[in-house]
């Protein structure tokens, strides 16, 4: 017993001793240590950190190989930032061979006979690291291609599948990181690509290519009530969509079936009729009833088509049609409550032809329009902008309260006509403007202009039942009625006479054909005006439903005046003893210039100041009276 103690404790003392002897200093890493595979035993950590930092930095400009395929790619790591942490590289180094002394002394033999491999930490800059892989993705990815079938005149075939590749990105980005981190610059490194199959392999198409092959290998009849329609191969082909990029199925569908389908519909198709109402000889409203249609039934006639196609036997199909309901019944139409005339306005009309066809252009846009209880109509809504291109032609149009040319001229005929068909049906109206300029052939104080898509004329249905407005425009009048439920309304009117509420405006223009002093007055003007109309509206039971005042605002129309501003002639010098007289027209010194009849009478440019509105209507952009 006293042996074996004695045994220990010298075996202790020993491993005591060993330890000791190989502690070695603190400061100093182990021999054997390696760190990124450079041996660092015996340097201190800032020795060992300071040596790695140098040699990385004699390697991170150049370039390592890495290959992907047939493809290769050069990176540095300065391209991409990789660095590594060599300071704690070494501590961890450092570490690893520490410890109280005879333990420290272990370690160390420990590592001196087996080594001690100490990987740093690397970092990366990652968008630079991204970029670098899309770029290599684009070059080698490569998409699977799906096997297909396809048609060579009635012959189809299964054109079988490729794989594709792809770059394994979260792979491939800890390669080329842990490559750049090392020491290491020689024979390329590969990145890993994968293979990708294709999404439809041959044997997923041997379905669909016979339901093909049968469909192509004898006529297809459909038929409807005693018609029959053949369909030989080649027609089946077009209607055939073959299946491609992953599908499995064959079907009727694509461009040729629908191209096939909607012409066949077109000689089945009937259009249901809407009811509608119309207006006979004596004047009346009359209801025409609605009328069923018949519509082919797509879906189902697809189906129906596809599934003789797709049989080996009775290849005969039906097609399927169905009833089409009108969208307005006769019982609906009826039920409007339009059957009879509620008001009716006409007015004469006349001008160049471009007006006369402009006035029948709008008519026709707002004729038959229905405008349902508590709606509101709007002219321009309902014509839309009054342009070339819808057909509309130059004629007179007022902008700024001048007479000018423009596009549209004569639209004003019209919403003046609908306004006071409007106005005797007692209805409420929203908006309304007067016309810069006073218009005589319009009735006073009720006409109505309009311009897309600012000043507008509308009015409110407030009879409880639909109305139909209705245009009928002559060779030299236009008349607008308005058809609903008859209203029991009293409409009474009273208009103000037009008074005067300016000067004359004078507009002078230099006419160098003309002498100095002379003025001749070229067009008579006309002075700004005013007028108002007001309108009470009452309904049967004396209630009064609408109490109204429009007024409307002239401006003055300039009177012309044209200004000389020639030269007179010198008169000829005298012979020597002879006089000259004065001859019929000779302007003599020292006596006035007789001006032109009435022209310094014309008064100074005034304009309606005191009239409110009288701004709005002088800058309305343009008008059509």
């Amino acid at each position: 017993m006293r042996r074996a103690g004695a045994v220990a404790a010298a075996l202790a003392a020993l491993a005591l001793l060993i330890g000791v002897a190989f502690a070695g200093s603190q400061s100093a890493l182990a021999p054997g240590t390696e760190i990124a595979g450079v041996g660092v035993g015996g340097l201190t950590a800032r020795e060992a950190t300071r040596l790695l930092s140098e040699r990385a930095e004699s390697v991170e400009r150049v370039p390592i190989t890495f290959t992907a395929g047939a493809d290769s790619f050069q990176l540095s790591a300065s391209q991409l930032g990789v660095k590594a942490n060599w300071r704690a590289a070494a501590r961890a180094a450092t570490a690893e061979g520490d410890g109280f002394g005879p333990v420290r002394g272990f370690r160390r033999l420990h590592t001196r006979f087996f080594g001690a491999e100490v990987a740093p930490s690397l970092s990366v800059y990652t968008s630079a690291l991204d970029y670098k892989l899309d770029q290599i993705a684009a070059a080698v990815d490569r998409a699977a291609v799906a096997a297909k079938l396809r048609r060579t005149g009635l012959a189809v075939a299964i054109v079988p599948g490729q794989s594709g590749r792809r770059l394994d990105r979260d792979a491939a980005a800890a390669t080329i990181v842990r490559a750049l981190g090392s020491f290491e610059r020689g024979a390329p490194v590969d990145l890993v690509v994968v293979s990708t199959p294709p999404r439809v392999r041959e044997a997923e198409l041997a379905t669909a290519a016979r339901l093909a092959r049968t469909a192509l290998s004898a006529p297809v009849y459909m038929t409807y009530e005693k018609t029959r329609w053949r369909l030989p191969p080649w027609r089946i082909a077009a209607l055939l969509d073959l299946p491609s990029g992953g599908g499995t199925r064959v079907a009727v569908a694509g461009p040729g079936a629908e191209d096939y389908l909607e012409r066949l519909s077109a000689r089945i198709e009937r259009r249901p009729q809407d009811a509608r109402f119309t207006v006979t000889a004596t004047g009346k409203i009359a209801l025409v009833p609605s009328r069923p249609g018949l519509q082919l039934d797509m879906p189902a006639t697809v189906k129906a088509l596809a599934a003789a196609a797709f049989a080996p036997a009775n290849r005969t199909g039906r097609l399927a049609v169905r009833v089409a309901l009108p969208e307005r019944t006769t019982e609906q139409a009826a039920a409007m409550g339009i059957n009879g005339v509620v008001s009716s306005y006409t007015t004469t009309y006349g001008g160049t032809p471009g007006r006369l066809n402009n006035v029948q252009l709008v008519a026709r846009l707002i004729d038959g329009t229905l405008i349902a209880p508590g709606r509101t109509f709007s002219f321009n809504q309902t014509t839309g902008e009054r342009s070339a291109a819808k057909g509309f032609q130059e004629a007179p149009v007022i902008i700024n309260g001048e007479l000018q040319s423009g596009i549209g001229g004569g639209v004003c005929q019209v919403s003046t006509t609908v306004f006071n068909a409007a106005y005797e049906a007692g209805l409420g109206i929203e908006q309304r403007t007067n016309h810069a300029l006073y218009i005589s052939h319009y009735p006073l104080g009720r006409d109505a202009t309009v311009n897309y898509p600012d000043l507008d004329l509308r009015f409110t249905n407030d009879t409880g039942k639909w109305l139909l407005l209705r245009t009928f425009a002559g060779s030299g009048s236009l008349t607008v009625n308005l058809y609903g439920t008859p209203v029991d309304r009293t409409v009474e009117s009273e208009t103000t006479p037009l008074t005067v509420t300016g000067a004359v405006p004078i507009k002078e223009i230099e006419d160098p054909a003309l002498l100095k002093g002379r003025r001749v007055i070229e067009e008579i003007g006309a002075p700004p005006r005013q007028t108002s109309v007001h309108r009470s509206v009452a309904a049967a039971d004396g209630k009064l439903l609408h109490d109204d005042v429009w007024r409307s605002f002239y401006v003055g129309e300039p009177t012309v005046v044209r200004v000389g501003t020639k030269e007179p002639p010198k008169p000829p010098e005298p012979l020597p003893g002879q006089s000259v007289s004065p001859g019929p027209g000779s302007l003599i010194p020292g006596l006035p210039v007789a001006p032109a009849p009435d022209a310094t009478a014309a008064p100074d440019v005034a304009t309606a100041t005191s009239a409110p509105d009288a701004a709005t209507v002088t800058t309305a952009p343009a008008t059509q009276p």
